[in-house]
């Protein structure tokens, strides 16, 4: 079973692949996201717009690598009182779900548990994270001492969305300056943008259509080196000219040899295809895997500035800020005052079942929910602070719902394991 449900990312049944995350909404003049502006004006009621949860609102400056000083920290040994708290959360729903929680908020006495920690399953949207590490790496290749150098690619490279975006329905923020409005839509091939941008839009609103873009970027990045940005006529023949096999190697070189050389095992963690049906069919890639136990290894590299490096791991931790609309996971009013730092992915197929009615998120032949999440409450001077991977594959019910209501019973869990005793 496991082959084919690690090869189902680059076939069509890909109902559902979303996910949220976000960037600091002080950061338009540096990085050129314009959503951002459009954001920060609804928060000030200057336009209309919903207004941001607390835990939203840090400033760039605000965010930072919690593990930075612990450059030599490794995930401790699992704790089974805390894995069977886990597992008793998860109730019924346990045998078919995977958690990884890592709890920092003492970092001298660190607790970690597992629960089905090596389960194999495809990431999803999870593995936009991936990529956004991978683009990091390849800037980090080709300005290694220039911080200034990467921050001017991402800012100033215009990226038109192509044929690579074909098929995608999620829809992306965009601010209209002039009419001081902010509008949602899918990408339509013709939209231009900074690459800032399109990585924002592929963590932020999960778009598999920034997605394809930022890994056509990537691959053109691998490909050019100093050259890049390359002229349309360039990077045409690239997709148009080069061998197949060789177009596939190229992109395989550019995902995943990145992950390896920042220390994660490829075998338990990869992205390996593109997002899109188009970007599939023009290049061939390979399967995509994950679990938990990996990805909290990742999330824990960034935190100690070793994915890539410094700069990197902190820049991907902005991308994962959250200042969307929370979902999933992240949409427990329980984390309202924390910052979070999230990326989700769905993946749910339906069959026709006497009784049975397919709906959004209850797949009754695969409904798979995965999330990645950092928990600093409250936002600013965090008294709580874990790390959690939780992937599941629940049929029938509502994964959100059901990631939702883990969030919640997580979140009192770590809140009473630190709760100041009472007085006499």
């Amino acid at each position: 079973m496991k082959r084919p449900l690690l090869m189902l990312l680059g076939g069509a049944l890909a109902l559902s692949l979303n996910g949220a995350g976000g960037y600091p909404i002080d950061a338009f003049e540096e990085t050129g996201i314009a959503r951002l502006e459009g954001y920060r004006l609804a928060n000030q009621g200057q336009i209309p717009g919903n207004r941001l949860l607390p835990g939203a609102l840090l400033g760039s400056s605000q965010i930072r690598l919690r593990l930075r000083d612990r450059p030599d920290f490794e995930i401790p040994e699992p704790d089974s009182a805390l894995a069977r708290d886990i597992a008793r959360l998860l109730g019924d729903a346990a045998p078919d779900t995977s958690v990884s929680v890592l709890d920092l908020s003492d970092p001298d006495v660190p607790l970690y548990a597992e629960h089905r920690g090596q389960a194999a399953l495809i990431p999803g949207s999870v593995g936009k994270v991936m990529v956004g590490v991978a683009m990091l790496q390849a800037l980090a290749d080709l300005h290694p001492d220039d911080i200034a150098a990467r921050k001017r690619l991402l800012r100033e490279t215009q990226v038109t969305a192509d044929r690579f975006i074909r098929h995608d329905s999620h829809t992306v923020p965009l601010w209209e300056p002039e009419q001081q409005r902010m509008t949602r839509r899918p990408l339509r091939e013709g939209d231009t943008a900074n690459l800032w941008s399109y990585l924002d839009w592929m963590m932020s609103a999960s778009s598999n259509a920034a997605a394809s873009t930022v890994i056509r970027q990537l691959m053109l990045l691998r490909r050019f080196g100093r050259d890049y940005p390359v002229s349309a006529d360039d990077e045409a023949a690239l997709f148009r000219d080069t061998p197949v096999g060789e177009r596939g190697e190229l992109l395989r070189d550019s995902l995943v040899s990145p992950l390896a050389r920042n220390g994660l095992d490829t075998e338990r963690l990869r992205q390996g295809s593109f997002f899109t049906s188009e970007g599939r069919r023009l290049v061939p890639g390979s399967g995509s895997v994950s679990t938990v136990r990996e990805l909290m290894r990742m999330l824990v590299r960034m935190e100690q500035g070793l994915l890539v490096d410094e700069w990197s791991s902190l820049e991907l931790k902005r991308l994962l800020y959250m200042t969307e609309r929370r979902i999933r996971y992240a949409s427990s009013p329980a984390l309202n005052d924390a910052a979070v730092y999230f990326k989700s992915g769905s993946f749910y197929r339906c069959e026709p079942e006497e009784g049975y009615t397919c709906r959004r998120y209850q797949g009754n032949v695969m409904n798979l929910m995965h999330s990645v999440a950092i928990i600093e409450s409250p936002a600013g001077e965090p008294r709580l602070f874990y790390l959690v991977a939780l992937t599941s594959n629940v049929l029938y019910r509502n994964a959100a719902v059901e990631h939702q209501t883990f969030a919640t019973r997580l979140h009192a869990l770590i809140r009473d394991r630190h709760a100041e005793p009472a007085a006499p």
